[in-house]
């Protein structure tokens, strides 16, 4: 093992993990790639194809086999230790100039905020993918000192190439990284100011445009403050600290649902991971209970139906104290569960009322923010997809119908429900409708990048698939197979 992590190459730390006698006999490529979210045919090429770069899904990679920080050669998330490239002892002649802190195959990507530069990590492969080579970029283990970096950017090199901020900036295009970086910088001005009322009113600001711009516009915003989060919250006292990581749970639980509809299961599941982490430490039982729910939801993206309910039910213990909004929510997920697992209509319907019960009692004056979203009408929406998980989806359509018409939802959510509503004409045989309905919600997709919508789509085409000919339908798939 040792080895094959000197050799920087994850591919062979992989195969030499599967093949470990520890193991007794050698791991399947299938048993491994299942625990890292990856497909078999994936890990192959991952073990037998050049060195992966993509830093988010080394540090991802390494925390699933639980691999110890002081044997890689680039940062996990917490860990104070920067990682040098090994030294060849044969190369060495008299007194050794110290080493710069390294991380493989990034660089240094200056970005102009406010009229100043701010240097942010970049993967080499995708700067040189925008266009821009390496001439506008410094490498990361420039010979340039601490000092040297630090007088260029007002943000600390070492600040910015730790912590969760790094693992996320290497996929992100030339736009995100300077509003990644924008966050940062703002949220720095705040720090000996009133630092948790400054995250909280920046997190509420970034949920408002998700629905308006999409996932790919505002998770660097949020990615920037969870890394301003990470780093403030070391400065604390307790109680303080206790606070700033209840609205850090907060952030990482809407991080993980932008994950989600841009269709990255395992950087969600990170997401969810780490705010359940500071859920826990901020003692902020709600939100545990809140995050028990939303991976159930997440179940429901893989079509895993048994954990989809045994999650909601995780989820509406009573040691949770949800909010009665929430606790609506969940049971209605419940209800989801059962549909989904094949239990009898009638039980399934016994769960949506209790969930419209639980829902109709809440005050209209309820000041809880956790779950104000869930209103009737996300109940009804939900209702249809039970209904259709359920086997009726002529019930589905007429419910969809009614939401749907009154305009009310965000641009990516009428995207994505009337995707839901196409898939229920498509089942009830109204293959014309489906179709109708179906292209303007790929074009929303397409616009705000919602893959979760596309993947939806995606089966609505399959539902078509016997009334291929049919011109509305050879439009909708047209549309739907554009490139955007």
């Amino acid at each position: 093992m040792r080895e094959a992590l000197e050799s920087w190459h994850f591919g062979q730390v992989l195969y030499a993990y599967r093949t470990h006698p520890h193991h007794g006999r050698a791991l399947s490529q299938g048993a491994v790639a299942d625990w890292l979210g990856v497909t078999q045919a994936q890990l192959s090429r991952i073990e037998n194809g050049a060195a992966p770069q993509d830093l988010s899904k080394l540090m991802q990679w390494a925390h699933s086999l639980k691999i110890p920080a002081d044997l890689l050669w680039f940062k996990l998330p917490g860990s104070e230790r920067q990682f040098a490239a090994p030294v060849n002892p044969r190369q060495e002649t008299g007194h050794r100039k110290p080493e710069q802190p390294r991380t493989r195959g990034v660089t240094l990507l200056p970005v102009m905020v406010n009229g100043q530069q701010v240097f942010v990590p970049v993967d080499a492969d995708a700067l040189a993918g925008n266009g821009l080579g390496s001439l506008s970029a410094i490498p990361a283990d420039s010979t340039a000192t601490a000092t040297e970096h630090e007088a260029m950017s007002p943000l600390h090199r070492r600040s910015l190439l730790s912590g969760i901020v790094a693992a996320a900036l290497p996929g992100l295009g030339l736009e995100e990284l300077q509003r990644v970086a924008s966050a940062l910088e703002d949220s720095h001005r705040y720090l000996d100011g009133p630092v948790v009322d400054y995250f909280r009113t920046q997190l509420e600001r970034a949920k408002g445009d998700d629905g308006a711009l999409g996932p790919k516009k505002t998770l660097p915003v949020v990615l920037g403050l969870l890394g301003a989060i990470e780093q403030s919250a070391r400065n604390f006292k307790p109680k303080a600290r206790r606070e700033l990581l209840s609205v850090g749970a907060d952030g990482a639980e809407f991080a993980g649902w932008l994950y989600r509809d841009i269709h990255q299961p395992g950087q969600a599941g990170f997401w969810y991971d780490r705010a359940m982490e500071w859920a826990q430490e901020a003692d902020d039982a709600a939100m545990q209970g809140y995050v028990l729910l939303k991976k159930s939801q997440m179940a429901y993206d893989e079509r895993d139906a048994l954990r989809v309910l045994t999650l909601a039910q995780a989820a509406r213990h009573e040691r949770w104290q949800l909010p009665p909004r929430v606790h609506a929510e969940v049971t209605q997920q419940e209800a989801l569960g059962l549909a989904m697992t094949g239990e009898p209509l009638d039980a399934v319907k016994q769960k949506l009322d209790e969930a419209h019960g639980l829902l109709t009692a809440v005050s209209a004056d309820d000041p809880t923010p956790l779950g104000v979203y869930f209103t009737t009408d996300t109940l009804l929406l939900r209702n249809a997809v039970t209904y259709t998980e359920a086997g009726k989806p002529s019930l589905a359509v007429g419910l969809f119908n009614d939401v749907l018409s009154a305009g009310s939802l965000s641009h990516r959510d009428t995207g994505f429900f009337n995707a839901r509503r196409a898939a229920a004409l498509a089942l009830s045989g109204e293959p014309d409708e489906a179709a109708k309905i179906g292209k303007p919600s790929a074009q929303v997709a397409h616009e705000v990048k919602s893959e979760r919508t596309m993947r939806v789509l995606g089966e609505v085409s399959q539902t078509l698939d016997r009334w291929r000919s049919r011109p509305a339908v050879r439009e909708f798939r047209e549309t739907l197979t554009a490139t955007p």
